[in-house]
């Protein structure tokens, strides 16, 4: 039987059956030692399944949502991205994982799109 991959903002606590945290985001956490990363935000770094630095400068000049959502769903085709998106969906039938990313509203966050390409991988995400 498939255990879902968990989508979790970061900062916020722990549920039951998250397993390993990914953290799928472009930088770590300003200020927070690393010894302490696990405990509020994520056990494994995984930036290459972030956007790219590019996407997100862009994204936080103009605000534009729908370019940063291209941008991102073209880099996630790329060989290294798919290869990785894979292995998550393929990881999730056998262990506890989730993935996320900091911002507060997941409808316009990278993570809202990283969970339908992991679907599509063909791993089974639990709604957020």
């Amino acid at each position: 039987m498939p255990v879902a991959i968990r989508v979790v903002r970061f900062g916020e606590p722990r549920q039951p059956g998250e397993g390993l945290r990914i953290g799928t985001v472009r930088y770590l956490p300003r200020g927070v030692p690393k010894a302490e990363r696990a405990e509020r935000f994520f056990d494994v770094w995984l930036p290459e399944l972030a956007p790219a630095e590019e996407l997100l400068r862009a994204f936080r000049q103009d605000g534009d949502w729908r370019a940063l959502e291209r941008g991102y769903r073209r880099q996630l085709r790329e060989p290294a991205a798919r290869h990785l998106l894979e292995l998550l969906a393929a990881l999730s039938k056998v262990v506890q994982l989730s993935v996320g990313c900091y911002c507060e509203d997941a409808s316009r966050c990278h993570r809202s799109i990283l969970a339908e390409e992991l679907r599509s991988a063909g791993a089974d995400v639990s709604p957020e």
